[in-house]
């Protein structure tokens, strides 16, 4: 481990990471300040986080990258399973030289957010959770047999998007799995214990009304269940609601996304 009190300054690079059977896309903006890795909605990419980047400026190092088979240039792989997402973080971090650093998630990527923060508080500064990672049991049956035929439906779609890197290099079958897989992670039994390890700051920031495939307050439920969470750890708060929807919050909502990062950076000082 590196002394964390003497930060050193690390040349701007863009590349791929090699991990397991792929590769992934990153981009490290180098420099000599705080690292903060951002990690993207489940089939979003790191072009998604620009604005929080020109919030913050050039004052951190910035180090964002796609997903397995997200993005352009990300490589397919044989696992895209939660875990190997957990894992691919520490992987980009270890292939950057990086020891500490803040994580933000987005959605998919505050589920990773809080389980790598969980799993590695000595190399967590704090995480910033971007309407993501609420415990709580909304996947049923039902709900499984929406999410598949919702992917079923965007498939004959899928090839005419995904030149754009708007669409992963996945089957509508590997998506619809991988949505209900995350179901399952963020169940409160699953998810709660999680949240309640957490030892780092941590701050959420939360959207209003629906996300993509949600119905009417379907996703303001959901957001009401870290009320217990905040109330058992006091690691862990609401930074802010904002008035924009889960999928603009961080067009139209990302400097409350970059104030949360400077609070946990804050917080992180004084600790020193």
């Amino acid at each position: 481990m590196t002394d964390r009190s003497a930060p050193t300054t690390a040349t701007a690079w863009t590349g791929m990471v090699p991990v397991d059977d792929t590769a992934l896309a990153v981009t490290d903006t180098g420099g000599p300040g705080t690292p903060v890795v951002y990690l993207n909605g489940q089939f979003a990419t790191q072009g998604y986080w620009r604005r929080v980047l020109d919030d913050l400026g050039p004052g951190w190092r910035h180090i964002t990258y796609d997903e397995r088979a997200r993005g352009r240039k990300s490589g397919r792989s044989a696992d895209y399973s939660f875990e190997a997402a957990v894992r691919d973080v520490t992987a980009v971090l270890d292939a950057r030289g990086v020891d500490r650093a803040i994580v933000v998630g987005w959605s998919y990527g505050a589920y990773i957010g809080a389980h790598w923060a969980n799993r590695n508080p000595e190399r967590t500064i704090g995480a910033v959770l971007v309407d993501g990672a609420q415990p709580y049991d909304w996947l049923d049956e039902a709900m499984e047999a929406r999410i598949r035929t919702m992917f079923r439906r965007i498939g004959w779609i899928a090839p005419l998007i995904r030149p754009t890197g708007l669409l992963p290099r996945m089957s509508a079958a590997q998506m619809a799995e991988s949505n209900i897989e995350l179901g399952r992670l963020g169940g409160a039994d699953a998810l709660g214990p999680v949240l309640d390890a957490v030892t780092v700051p941590t701050r959420y920031v939360l959207a209003s009304g629906t996300s993509f495939g949600s119905r009417g307050d379907e996703q303001e439920v959901i957001r009401a269940a870290l009320a217990d969470v905040t109330a058992r750890n006091a690691h862990i708060e609401i930074h802010a609601k904002v008035a924009s929807n889960h999928g603009a919050i961080l067009k139209k909502d990302h400097r409350a996304v970059a104030d949360a990062v400077e609070v946990v950076a804050a917080l992180d000082e004084q600790q020193k």
